[in-house]
């Protein structure tokens, strides 16, 4: 700022102000300590190497660099950046807000500015001058609040670097297999970050949107880890109430799985059918941009992971339709799969399949003649079942042979 009554002050006046402010800088420090302490019992003072708080230096340090700078002309008083980056660093490590540290300040300038004005009329300072001595002082505070944020910045990053490493560790101990006694293994580790070990877990397994994605804010409580290539996440009592709908908000525009809720010490189950999903996810065979609740997905991951064994089942068990044409077997295996589903007669596989009750009492004859008395063996019905509907999932319900069948 521009200072122009202050620039008009003699150099004689301008020495002998800082003269008495330098002299005195030493015993207002102290002054200005002792009403802190008083004011904010709670305020922790920690000693420097030379024995005195450092608060006390950092005070006597601001006091006389501002009548320094103000002595020399200068138009910005320099904050001291060191000291007050320190500490807004303690503050932040030591859980205070910054607000608590601004109130500090503001009590520290209020005095200096008493005492300030006092010296000024001892050297016959006009008071205009005085007016922009205090305007200097408010803006030498904002700059002290300034270094300060930066140190409470610093020391709350670092903070929370600290939490989220302890987190991934207790995610990595938490699925590294079946724990016997979770409060045991896992209980000092929680502790360390503040996460009271639940009954029960869900965990799941994110795809990232975008390589640089925000991390989902899903708060304190659920345990997330976005270092790993898909991010993993631990969600504690997953069926509590409201739990389900803060998760599915959170993760919106995300794609991923849930594994089922499992007790605590079963973490990792829950991460395998997690897993499951994902890879299911990232073949195209379960839906993109949405996280997947395994519980709702039981059919798919039940029946797809084992194409391989059920497709050996199907060449078995569907041989009746190697010599039916590919377009009729289709229709074939569709009105089997109703047949089977349904456990009813020609009208309701109709329903099902919405054709006329006629066209699914012929098919239903044709399919009696292809597997005969096979169809009334439950266990043959039940693999018939498994192999169908896993084709069904996959769009790749039996095409049949190359001969022509029945109509």
């Amino acid at each position: 700022m521009t200072r122009l009554a202050w620039s008009e002050v003699p150099r004689s006046q301008m020495d002998r102000f800082a003269d008495v402010a330098l002299a005195e800088s030493s015993d207002l420090a102290h002054e200005i300590l002792r009403a802190i302490r008083q004011e904010f019992p709670e305020l922790r003072l920690v000693e420097g190497e030379s024995g005195e708080p450092k608060a006390l230096v950092g005070i006597r340090r601001a006091i006389e660099g501002f009548v320094h700078h103000l002595a020399s002309g200068a138009a910005d008083p320099r904050v001291p950046s060191e000291v007050f980056q320190e500490f807004g660093r303690g503050e932040g490590l030591n859980g205070r807000s910054l607000d608590s540290l601004q109130a500090v300040y503001r009590l520290g300038v209020r005095l200096a500015w008493r005492r300030f004005a006092e010296i000024g009329q001892q050297v016959d300072i006009a008071a205009p001058a005085m007016y922009e001595l205090a305007e200097s002082g408010f803006k030498y505070l904002d700059g002290l609040v300034e270094q300060s944020v930066r140190g409470y910045a610093e020391a709350a990053a670092r903070q929370e670097g600290e939490r989220l490493r302890l987190q991934r560790r207790l995610i990595d101990r938490l699925l590294s297999g079946p724990h016997a006694d979770p409060a045991q293994a896992l209980g000092e580790r929680a502790a360390r970050i503040g996460w009271e070990l639940p009954a029960t877990v869900a965990v799941g397994l994110l795809i990232r949107p975008a390589r640089e994605a925000v991390a989902p804010a899903l708060g304190r409580g659920i345990l997330l880890d976005m270092e790993s290539e898909q991010p993993r996440m631990v969600i504690p009592d997953p069926d509590a109430a409201g739990r389900v709908d803060h998760v599915r908000h959170a993760t919106a525009g995300w794609s991923g799985a849930i594994g089922p809720t499992v007790p605590l010490a079963s973490a990792v189950a829950s991460l395998r059918w997690a897993e499951t999903a994902v890879a299911l996810t990232e073949e195209g065979l379960l839906p993109h941009g949405e996280v997947q609740h395994c519980t709702d997905r039981m059919e798919e991951l039940l029946l797809l992971p084992s194409r391989d064994l059920i497709d050996a089942a199907a060449a078995r068990c569907l041989t009746p339709l190697n010599d039916v044409a590919p377009a009729q077997a289709r229709r074939l295996a569709e009105t089997l799969l109703a047949w089977i589903e349904t456990s009813g007669g020609a009208p309701e596989v109709a329903g099902r399949l919405g054709v006329h009750p006629q066209t699914a009492r012929y098919r239903l004859r044709q399919i009696r003649e292809l597997w005969g008395d096979a169809l009334d063996d439950p266990d043959r019905r039940f693999e018939l079942l498994l192999v169908l509907r896993s084709q069904r999932l996959r769009d790749a319900l039996p095409a049949g042979g190359t001969h022509p069948g029945s109509r």
